[in-house]
C-alpha cells in the first residue's frame, strides 16, 4: 500500500478551560469543548486538525474517520467528497457537513507539508505577509465563575470587566502582554448605551487605534442606526448589529460605518443575497464553516471581485485552530481587517508544544516548518481527554449556564 494512503483518522474529544465571558446568549462555561485529529498515513506521518466540540460534530468526524481510511492525503477533495456523501443521509445541510470536511482538510494538508517539506502557506500559493495581525478580543465579564453545586468557584487572572473602565482595564493587560494594535468588544450584555459607553472609553484610552463592536444581533434595526450614527467615526466597523441578511441591509443603507457579519452570511448560497441587498461591507471569514483553507483562500477571491473587506471570526480555540488560521491569513492578499482571536483566554491548555506560535505586537509570526509548524503535546492531549471524559459536558450551552445563577434570565434576540 502507498505511504501517502491515509491509515487512521484519531477523534479525540477534549475539555479546557473557559473564562466566565459575557455575551447576548449568556456565559461561557467553566469548560469548552474542541476536538483533535490525527490523520495517520502509512508511513507513520501524522497530520493534525482540530474542530469545534460537541456531540453532533463528534459522531460526524467518526463517521469522516471511517470513510477516509485507504484514500490518499493528496486526493483531498475526493476525501471531502467521500466525507460529504457519507454525512448527506443524516446531514442534509452543505453548511454542517463542511464543519467536518474543513476539519480533516487541515489535517490532510498538515501531513503534505510534512511529506514535502513544506509549509501549509506555500500550499495555499505561498505566504504574502510574515506575521498576521490579530485584534484583542474583550469581554465583559465575573471576576469567577461562582460556586455551584459542591464546586467551588473558578477565578482567573483577568479579573472583572463589568463597566467601560473594567473593559479599559482589560484592554490595558491584554496589550501589555500581547502588543495589540485593535480591539474588539463582544457586546449585546448590556443596554446599547452602556457599550456606547465603553467603547468610547476605549477611544479615549488607545486614540487612533481601530476599534469594532459585536452585539452578535442583541439589537433591532432601528437600535443598530442609532448606534451606528452616535459612533460614527470611532469604529472600523460594526458587527452583526442585527439578525439575518435583510435586516442587515436595512441598516446599512443608512450606517456611515460598514457593517460586518460572521452570522448571516456563513455559506457559499448567502453570498448571493448579502451582495444583491448591499447588507455587509466586511466577511469575516472562518475556515471551519466554510470548508477549509483552500475553500477560505477562493472564498477571499469571492469577496475581491465584489468589494468586500475581509476578516475573520474566532470561536473558543487552541494552537492548531491558530495555526491554520495564520497560514490561510497568511496567503491571502487583501487582508483588510486584523483577525480575531480567543487564543488569549484559551492558551493555558494549548495542545501544542509551546515556542512556535506567539502573539507578539499583536500578530503571529507564520510558522515556517513543515505542514502547520506545530507539534501535538501527547501528555497534555490525554489530560484534556480525560478532563471531557469525566466533566460529563457534552454540548455548549450560555443560556443554561447563565440561568444556573440567574433563574428568570431569558434568551431574548433582539433584547434591546
Amino acid at each position: 500500500m502507498s505511504a501517502t494512503r491515509i491509515r487512521e483518522l484519531i477523534v479525540t474529544p477534549i475539555a479546557f478551560r473557559d473564562p466566565p465571558l459575557l455575551n447576548s446568549n449568556g456565559v461561557h462555561e467553566p469548560l469548552a469543548l474542541r476536538i483533535i485529529l490525527q490523520l495517520v498515513l502509512e508511513d507513520g506521518t501524522i497530520g493534525l486538525g482540530e474542530s469545534p466540540g460537541g456531540t453532533a460534530r463528534l459522531e460526524r468526524l467518526q463517521a469522516a474517520a471511517e470513510v477516509v481510511v485507504g484514500m490518499h492525503v493528496f486526493d483531498s477533495t475526493a476525501v471531502a467528497a467521500a466525507i460529504d456523501a457519507a454525512l448527506l443521509p443524516t446531514v442534509p445541510s452543505s453548511h454542517e457537513r463542511g464543519w467536518t470536511s474543513s476539519a480533516v482538510e487541515v489535517a490532510c494538508l498538515d501531513a503534505q507539508g510534512k511529506l514535502l517539506g513544506r509549509p501549509v502557506s506555500d500550499l495555499l500559493g505561498g505566504r504574502v505577509r510574515d506575521s498576521v495581525p490579530f485584534a484583542a478580543y474583550l469581554f465583559y465579564k465575573w471576576a469567577e465563575h461562582p460556586a455551584l453545586d459542591g464546586r467551588p468557584a473558578v477565578g482567573d487572572d483577568w479579573g472583572e470587566a463589568l463597566d467601560p473602565a473594567g473593559i479599559v482595564e482589560q484592554a490595558r493587560l491584554m496589550r501589555e502582554r500581547y502588543g495589540f494594535e485593535s480591539f474588539k468588544l463582544k457586546g449585546g450584555v448590556f443596554p446599547p448605551d452602556e457599550e456606547i459607553a465603553a467603547i468610547k472609553a476605549l477611544a479615549e484610552a488607545y486614540p487612533g487605534q481601530p476599534l469594532r463592536l459585536d452585539p452578535n444581533v442583541a439589537w433591532t434595526v432601528e437600535r443598530s442606526k442609532y448606534v451606528a450614527r452616535v459612533l460614527d467615526g470611532v469604529l472600523e466597523y460594526l458587527e452583526d448589529p442585527t439578525k439575518g441578511i435583510p435586516g442587515m441591509a436595512e441598516v446599512a443603507k443608512d450606517s456611515p460605518m460598514p457593517l460586518a457579519t460572521n452570522m448571516c452570511v456563513i455559506a457559499w448560497e448567502h453570498l448571493r443575497p448579502a451582495v444583491e441587498q448591499d447588507a455587509i461591507q466586511v466577511l469575516l471569514t472562518d475556515h471551519h464553516y466554510w470548508g477549509g483553507l483552500r475553500r477560505t483562500r477562493e472564498l477571499a477571491a469571492v469577496c475581491e471581485a465584489f468589494g468586500i473587506a475581509l476578516s475573520m471570526h474566532s470561536n473558543s480555540h487552541l494552537g492548531i485552530s491558530l495555526a491554520a488560521m495564520t497560514h490561510v491569513a497568511a496567503a491571502i492578499p487583501d487582508l483588510d481587517h486584523s483577525c480575531d482571536t480567543h487564543y488569549p483566554w484559551n492558551s493555558a491548555d494549548d495542545v501544542i508544544v509551546p515556542g512556535v506560535l506567539e502573539l507578539r505586537d499583536g500578530a503571529v509570526e507564520v510558522p515556517t516548518g513543515p505542514g502547520l509548524g506545530v507539534e501535538l503535546d501527547h501528555d497534555k492531549l490525554e489530560e484534556l481527554h480525560r478532563r471531557y471524559v469525566d466533566s460529563g459536558m457534552r454540548g455548549r450551552d450560555d443560556t443554561g449556564y447563565m440561568r444556573r445563577f440567574r433563574p428568570g434570565y431569558e434568551l431574548k434576540l433582539p433584547r434591546w
